[in-house]
C-alpha cells in the first residue's frame, strides 16, 4: 500500500468536458515498444492529418518543469520511484485536450495507455478511442535499434540489460490492452522502411475519416 503525506496529495479536478463531447473529434491511441520507431510515425501523422500529438511523458515533464504546486507534488512522486496515479495523469491528459480542442483535427495520444486500467479509466471518464495504432517490431529488432541508438543518445537506459527489461515490461502492460480492445486495434509491421509503415497508417486514418 502506497501512503502520500498530505503535501504530496494530489487534488482530483472536475473538468467540464462538453467541448470535447460535442466536438466528436477522433482519438488515437498509439502503442509501441521502445525501438519501435512511433515517434517517427507520430511526426508524419502530425504532419498530414493536422492530429494534436500528446505525450504523457512529456505532459508529466512539462508540469514538472512549470514549477507549479502540483508539478512539485509529481516530481517528490516520481523521485521516490513511485506510479504517478492514474487519475494524475489522466488529469493532465484532459487538460491538455480541453485546451486544443478548438483548434485540433483530432488527438493522438502516444505510448498511452501503458496499461488496460489506463486505458478502461480513459474510456469511462474522457471519451471513447477511435482506433489504436499498434506499431509491431520484435523484440530482436527493438534492442538491435536501441543498441545503435545508445551509440550516440548518452541515455542511461540504452543498454542491452536494460532494454531487455523495458521490452518485457512493454510486452506484459500493453498483451491485455491489445487482447482488450483487439476490435479497434490495427497493428501495423513496422520492422520496414518508414515510408512504407506509413502507407499502412494512412489507410487506416483515411478509413477512420471515412467513418466519421
Amino acid at each position: 500500500m502506497c501512503l502520500f503525506s498530505n503535501s504530496d496529495q494530489l487534488e482530483t479536478k472536475d473538468y467540464d468536458l462538453t467541448p470535447l463531447k460535442e466536438a466528436k473529434l477522433p482519438i488515437i491511441w498509439v502503442l509501441g515498444g521502445p525501438g519501435s520507431g512511433k515517434g517517427t510515425q507520430c511526426d508524419k501523422i502530425v504532419a498530414k492529418y493536422g492530429f494534436t500529438h500528446l505525450s504523457t511523458g512529456d505532459l508529466l515533464r512539462n508540469e514538472v518543469q512549470s514549477g507549479s504546486e502540483r508539478g512539485k507534488k509529481l516530481n517528490a512522486i516520481m523521485e521516490r520511484g513511485e506510479l504517478v496515479p492514474l487519475d494524475a495523469v489522466l488529469g493532465l491528459l484532459t487538460e491538455a485536450m480541453l485546451n486544443n480542442v478548438s483548434t485540433s483535427k483530432g488527438f493522438l495520444i502516444d505510448g498511452y495507455p501503458r496499461e488496460l486500467e489506463q486505458g478502461l479509466t480513459f474510456e469511462k471518464k474522457i471519451g471513447e478511442c477511435s482506433v489504436i495504432l499498434n506499431f509491431d517490431v520484435s523484440p530482436e529488432t527493438m534492442t538491435k535499434r536501441l543498441l545503435h541508438r545508445a551509440q550516440t543518445s548518452g541515455r542511461v537506459d540504452d543498454n542491452e540489460e536494460t532494454i531487455k527489461k523495458r521490452l518485457n515490461t512493454f510486452s506484459k502492460h500493453s498483451k491485455p490492452v491489445i487482447e482488450h480492445f483487439s476490435s479497434k486495434c490495427k497493428t501495423i509491421n513496422a520492422e520496414r522502411d518508414p515510408a512504407e509503415i506509413f502507407k499502412d497508417v494512412e489507410s487506416c486514418l483515411d478509413s477512420l475519416k471515412a467513418s466519421v
